[in-house]
């Protein structure tokens, strides 16, 4: 489990390192000019956190699958050797589903420098673009769809099995103990899925943003888990609030 959490760590750094400046310029400075290089870099990263947010959400919801469902069989299970794999295969698929768009994106005509949204995302780059932006999005709807319903899903069927598996446990402490398990990745489930899809429902239904609108939807999505895991993790996961305990314990100055 904290291998995972560790990666997703690393996600939340590569996505607030990489949107956060472009934003302040936009938002506060109103420094809407970027160079190529710079935009095309911000899309990549940004794009790559993306699919590895949900990935990684979806491993660790299989890790307390196992942990809960098959207790005594946990280490046999996800071994050292299997934990570096799906993570590898997760960060490969993440770095798949980034270079289509990159690519897509780097090949267009370009007759804009400034930005229309908070940073530079796909949707911004090909709005910048000298093309009709309705053929552009197919290819990306598609692939967010798959990563974010697919993610979603594979996290929905891991706690249909680990409710299953609770029901069946007779003492109510040891269901107390299972629910307090999994109350830290829901919460941070929830912080990640819940305004994507406040975003498609309302696209679907016809309900135009206006910039402003869109621009605050997209900054809370993307940089409200980045500060809502680190307080999670942090301070209700006891072996971990434990060392940092100690280690402010050991850096306060001594009397």
């Amino acid at each position: 489990m904290y291998f995972f959490i560790c990666s997703l760590s690393v996600v939340d750094i590569i996505n607030s390192s990489s949107v956060s400046p472009t934003m302040i310029l936009v938002l506060l400075a109103d420094i809407t000019a970027i160079s190529y290089r710079s935009c095309i870099t911000q899309m990549t990263l940004y794009n790559l956190a993306f699919a590895m947010e949900k990935f990684t959400l979806s491993l660790m919801a299989y890790d307390r699958l196992v942990a809960i469902s098959y207790p005594l069989r946990y280490h046999s299970i996800l071994t050292k050797t299997c934990i570096v794999l799906l993570t590898v295969a997760s960060w490969t698929l993440g770095f798949a589903f980034t270079a289509v768009l990159t690519g897509i994106a780097d090949r267009l005509p370009y007759c804009r420098t400034t930005l229309k949204y908070a940073f530079c995302d796909y949707g911004a780059m090909v709005r910048a673009a000298c093309v009709n932006p309705d053929e552009y999005f197919v290819v990306s709807t598609v692939l967010v769809f798959f990563i974010l319903f697919g993610s979603f899903a594979l996290i929905c069927i891991s706690y249909l099995k680990i409710i299953f598996t609770v029901l069946k446990i007779a003492p109510s402490e040891d269901r107390k103990k299972m629910y307090s398990t999994c109350s830290n990745h829901l919460i941070v489930v929830a912080s990640v899925f819940a305004l994507p899809f406040v975003i498609i429902i309302v696209t679907r239904i016809g309900l135009v943003l206006s910039i402003t609108e869109r621009n605050v939807l997209i900054i809370v999505s993307s940089l409200g888990p980045c500060l809502v895991n680190p307080f999670v993790y942090c301070f209700r996961t006891k072996e971990i609030r434990r060392q940092l305990f100690r280690i402010f314990k050991a850096v306060s100055p001594q009397e």
